[in-house]
């Protein structure tokens, strides 16, 4: 059974889709590091009607028996266009609406969102990776992630997050510049937290470089070059795979 209750979703976060048959992340929220998503203004959603939750449970529990590896114990990502997929595999299943509300409600949770910021490919019905996620999907579903747990701790989880958009940027294979432009978003204090990693990112390549061309010209073994330096030959090892 799938399990997606109430303290696993917020109404219209960012990092979730819009559109359910998309399952993209949507843009960065207007919202700080330290708080949930601003208030939906009374009234934005008049003329949306979705069936109420406990109308949908019934249509995610189908889904978790027809593909556990998706909707089971362990969320994966979902490829774009998800819902036509099940809609011509099940139309005599799922009624449009309904399936519609399910998805909405599964990509809400933060469930989904955790699989979504870990980086993991995007799957089809059959549980096979078919597209990469974007980067800003993962850095807006990574926020997202946090804002929730931090609303539930007194723990400060920003050095936490400061480390993962670092992993997740270093991942990305792009340029700072190019992941600046692509995921800053109008709040000052998230753009400060995204500067910060990056520039954590950056000295960390940079230090990995130089030991890469100390070891290169030392001609040395492994550990022979770390007690040279003092250094654990093991962290060395480690560092010059990476």
């Amino acid at each position: 059974m799938t399990e997606n209750t109430a303290a696993d979703t917020l109404p219209g976060p960012a990092g979730t889709c819009a559109n359910p048959g998309d399952t993209t992340p949507s843009q960065a929220p207007e919202s700080d590091v330290r708080g949930a998503t601003k208030a939906v203004p009374q009234g934005a959603h008049k003329g949306k009607t979705r069936p109420p939750k406990s109308d949908v449970m019934p249509v995610l529990e189908q889904l978790a028996a027809l593909y556990p590896a998706l909707f089971g114990a362990q969320f994966l990502p979902l490829k774009r266009g998800i819902f036509q997929d099940l809609m011509e595999a099940h139309a005599d299943t799922f009624e449009r609406e309904d399936l519609k509300a399910a998805l909405s409600l599964h990509t809400r949770s933060t469930r989904y969102l955790v699989a979504v910021s870990s980086g993991a490919q995007r799957h089809d019905l059959q549980g096979t990776p078919v597209e990469a996620m974007a980067p800003e999907h993962v850095h807006h579903a990574l926020l997202e992630v946090f804002r929730r747990r931090q609303a539930r701790t007194p723990d400060d989880l920003r050095p936490k997050l400061r480390q993962r958009i670092a992993q997740v940027f270093l991942a990305s294979g792009m340029s700072a510049v190019d992941y600046a432009d692509l995921v800053r978003s109008r709040d000052d204090e998230t753009n400060a937290l995204l500067d910060e990693a990056l520039a954590d990112a950056q000295a960390q390549a940079a230090k990995s470089e130089a030991l890469q061309r100390a070891y290169s010209t030392s001609g040395k073994t492994v550990e022979a070059f770390a007690a040279m330096y003092g250094l654990d030959p093991q962290a060395v090892a480690r560092a010059l795979a990476g």
